[in-house]
Order: C-alpha cells, then structure tokens, then sequence
C-alpha cells in the first residue's frame, strides 16, 4: 500500500542571535504560519548580520540573564547591620533570660553587663534574643538594640585577628618594604587598631604595626549569656581546678623548701657588701598566688628569646608564665592566646591578684599586686616589671 507524506513546515522560537559590537535588542513579531521575525536595535533585521559572527542561541541567553536567587552573588552585610541586631545588656551585673516575655518564666540563664544577644522578636516590652546556648526573653529596658545597640557595640566588643601562619612579621607601615617591628606566632590573638586595603593595624608587645591581612583571620568577640547549667559546671570546674592546682603547688613548695633554704644559707655566707636592689612589694591574695608572684620576680632582669622558655637563658612571655607556673606543679600551655582559656576569669583590673595571668593583644604577664605586671617583655628590655594597665587588657585569669 503506498503511503502519502504529508510535509508540513514549523516555525520554531529557537533562532539564533549574532552578537557583533553594536547593542541588541530582540523584538518579537508574527509572521506567516506562526513564525516569529526577530529586529535589532538598530533597526536591522536578524538575517543582515554579518554571517561569520559568533552565535548563541536564544534559549541561552534567557538562561543565563534568569539565575535563580542562590546563584547571585551576595553581598555581606555591613558591620553597622549586624550590630544593629544584637540586643546589649547595659545594667550593673546582669539580667534574667527568662523562658517566657514575663517576670513569671523560667530563669534559663543570665546576659551580663555588655554581654550580646541577636535580636529575634520583640513582645510587650521584652526581647527575645539567642546568645551563646541560651534562647530566650530578657526585658527591654535593661538592653539596648538597633541605632543604639550599633555605637556601643564598637566599645565593648572585641576586634581581633588571629594569626595563621607559623610566624607573622608585624612591619612599621602597611609595606613589605618597611621595617620589622616584631615577630608573633601562629594562633596569637592580635588586637585590631585599623583595617586597610590587604593590611590590618595591630597591638603587640613592641607597640603598634601593620600585618599582611592574608596572614590573620578576624572576628569580633563579644561575651555571651551563660546559661543555668553552663554557669552550675563552670563554677564546678574552677573549683576543681583550683584545688588541684593548689595542691600540685603546696607539694612542689615542699619539695623546695630544703633546697630554698641551702640556697639561702649559701648566699648568706657568699653576701657581699650591701647593695641598692629595687625591690617589689607582692601583698593581698591567696599565699600560693603570692608565691608565684615573688617567685616570677627573681628572674627580672633575664633576657627575651622569642620562641624560649628558660627562665635563666632566655623566655618569651608565655614561656615565662608557663615556666613560672611550672614551678609550682601547674602545667600551662605555650602560648598567650591560649592563657585566656586557663583558670577562670577575673572582672577587671581592680579584682586582680598576685599570681593572676594578665592577657594582653599577643601578650601575657603574671600580676604581682599593686597594679603591676612581672613579665617578658621584648628582647630589647628582656624580663621587666611594669605597670599592669600600660596596653589594653583582653583577659584576666586565676589560676589558684
């Protein structure tokens, strides 16, 4: 049987564009049988476009103009709008997060004075906020938020950039070019003075200098709520810690004490004529943070090693702390950002006491009282006493 084909055209919307160097837009029109004509904008109709240039097809170009919200790219939102998020506990200690909008929910955990919480909702004058591992309501008018929250974040919260790289030469000005100022070692917290195009203002031992911002990654911290059970095992650990550590230190006085006491025997017998030493008075807290303190100060005057730990040869000033310490049974680690997690944490300057790890932007000293530090300083000065509030203070930790 023979079979009669019927041929039929179609017009398609699968045309191709070419693109020269003139602007182009694609308009529509109906053409016999269904077809569409395309036109330039220019006027000039698809089929004069010069044959050899380079083609894309229609389809294409709808796909590449249409992305999806994922595939645009987004920009991360300023510093100022994510302070005005947070919700910042402005009182004399700190205040309730409570489970419900109400002076009747639950007490779940605490936000400190200048502790932070995001902004979740807010309901007939509370707050509900999410800090640390707390979520929960505190009352409005112990807490600032929004325009308010954005000037007071700056004081209170902490820039840093932390180190990433084994060494990190900190320079005079933002330059490979200028001159060293000192050396700091991979995880070092650094406090941020100034962010510029690549380079990032720091505060070390040395004094103010400029670090390649490829080296360091930076943060801002903030304390955060503590909530009820958090608060119950931390207070737990410090006392346990602080009375392990107290007894390693009663037994390695122990240990010393016929050895302190041939030492002084030997220097009594070897005395000399009087001589004008500057002495330091260690005086308040416990006696085992009074023996760290005095003993840390037998030792002023040695020199500054980067990278050491001896006490007599050279020591760098977490060295020092660690070395010091070590003396007394209480292993710390070698390194000043990580003395900020040792102990537990002491409310400022004022509370400080003899035998307390002082922590500074890349730096660490031991208090000895009266409002001074005994530490390693620089190789410059070496091993040196100071005055406690010379830099800003990041952290105060007791160890006993």
């Amino acid at each position: 049987m023979a079979h009669k084909t019927k041929r039929t055209a179609v017009y398609l919307l699968t045309a191709t564009m070419a693109f020269t160097g003139m602007g182009m837009t694609a308009q529509a029109s109906a053409l016999p049988g269904g077809g569409v004509s395309l036109a330039l904008e220019n006027g000039n109709k698809l089929e004069d476009v010069a044959a050899e240039s380079s083609t894309l097809p229609i389809e294409s170009i709808i796909e590449s103009i249409n992305l999806t919200d994922s595939e645009v790219p987004q920009a991360e939102p300023a510093e100022e709008d994510l302070f005005r998020n947070l919700v910042i506990a402005q009182v004399d200690s700190y205040v309730n997060v409570r489970s419900l909008p109400s002076e009747e929910g639950e007490i779940l955990g605490k936000l400190y004075d200048n502790s932070v919480g995001t902004f979740i909702s807010e309901e007939n004058g509370w707050y509900q906020i999410n800090s640390g591992s707390v979520t929960g309501y505190v009352k409005g008018e112990y807490c600032v938020t929004g325009e308010a929250a954005v000037e007071i974040a700056r004081q209170v919260g902490k820039r840093i950039a932390t180190v990433n790289t084994e060494t990190l030469y900190v320079r005079e000005e933002p330059s490979t070019e200028c001159n060293v100022i000192g050396m700091v070692p991979q995880t070092a917290d650094l406090l941020v003075r100034e962010e510029g195009e690549g380079w990032v203002k720091v505060d070390i031992e040395e004094g103010e200098g400029w670090v390649s911002a490829d080296y360091v990654s930076l943060h801002s911290e903030f304390v955060q709520a503590e909530s009820k059970e958090e608060e119950e095992r931390r207070l737990a650990k410090e006392e346990e810690e602080r009375r392990k550590a107290q007894e390693a230190a009663r037994a390695a006085q122990a240990a010393q004490a016929a050895a302190q006491a041939a030492q002084a025997a030997q220097a009594a017998q070897n005395a000399q004529a009087p001589q004008e030493d500057v002495t330091y008075a260690v005086s308040g807290g416990s006696e085992l943070g009074q023996a760290v303190a005095s003993y840390g100060l037998q030792f002023v005057g040695n020199p500054y090693v980067y990278g050491g730990s001896s006490l007599t040869n050279g020591t760098d000033c977490s060295g020092f702390v660690m070395s010091v310490y070590a003396n007394f049974g209480v292993s710390l680690p070698h390194n000043d950002a990580a003395d900020r997690t040792q102990g537990y944490a002491v409310d400022g300057l004022a509370n400080a006491q003899p035998g307390d790890i002082i922590c500074y932007s890349g730096h660490v000293g031991i208090y000895i009282g009266g409002g001074q530090i005994v530490h390693a300083s620089s190789s410059t000065t070496g091993i040196i006493v100071s005055n406690a509030a010379y830099r800003d203070i990041l952290a105060i930790r007791r160890i006993f």
